[in-house]
């Protein structure tokens, strides 16, 4: 085996695992991702699997890397080619309802989830997890701050409030859609997302 061959191999191995690990932890949680669950799972050794992470915490972290690699593929690439403010804005709040009325992941956002799960504990996977958010509402103000520039929001408009606003309404949607299974949730959703962005839907 040529070692070209044997990198590649290496690598798809390593994209398995990972994939097959977010859809676990999606719906069970990353203390729920076990390395024992994962060897029996995808037909591998315990060692097999660890060898490629090191440690139960590193799988952790990687998972939420592969995690984040999703998100931005069904929510920032939407939106990446729109006029940057307002437009962009607004292709990427439907893109965002988008992805969680059709739970992409198997158990919800998985970064709420994963939030939820490590809030309270120290560690760097909660820091992990909170530089993920804060990426996101740091990309949420800068939209916002250009459609203020542009004219196109109010210039009293405060770009942490607006983003602390459509993270929570997101939120909402994912709790509505996850815990009540609420046909309605991400309609609702759209209203109030285009409603806040001063979107005037079309009858």
């Amino acid at each position: 085996m040529s070692p070209r061959r044997s990198v590649a191999e290496a690598l798809g191995t390593r994209a398995a695992i990972l994939d097959r690990s977010v859809a676990i932890a999606s719906n069970d949680g990353l203390e729920g991702l076990t390395i024992g669950r994962l060897a029996a799972e995808l037909a591998m050794s315990k060692s097999g699997v660890l060898g490629h992470f090191g440690s139960k915490e590193a799988l952790q972290l990687a998972v939420l890397g592969r995690a984040d690699e999703i998100f931005r593929a069904e929510v920032w690439e939407p939106a990446r080619s729109a006029a940057p403010g307002l437009t962009r804005l607004r292709v990427l709040c439907e893109a965002w309802i988008s992805y969680l009325e059709r739970q992409v992941f198997p158990g919800g956002c998985f970064f709420t989830a994963a939030a939820h799960e490590f809030d309270g504990r120290p560690g760097p996977v909660r820091d992990a997890v909170e530089s993920r958010f804060d990426a996101w509402r740091d990309r949420l103000g800068k939209e916002i701050r250009r459609a203020v520039a542009a004219g196109d929001l109010p210039e009293d408009t405060e770009p942490g409030l607006l983003a602390f606003e459509l993270l929570g309404l997101a939120m909402a949607l994912n709790h509505a859609v996850q815990l009540h299974r609420d046909p309605r949730a991400a309609t609702y959703a759209r209203q109030a997302m285009r409603a806040r962005l001063g979107h005037t839907p079309t009858h």
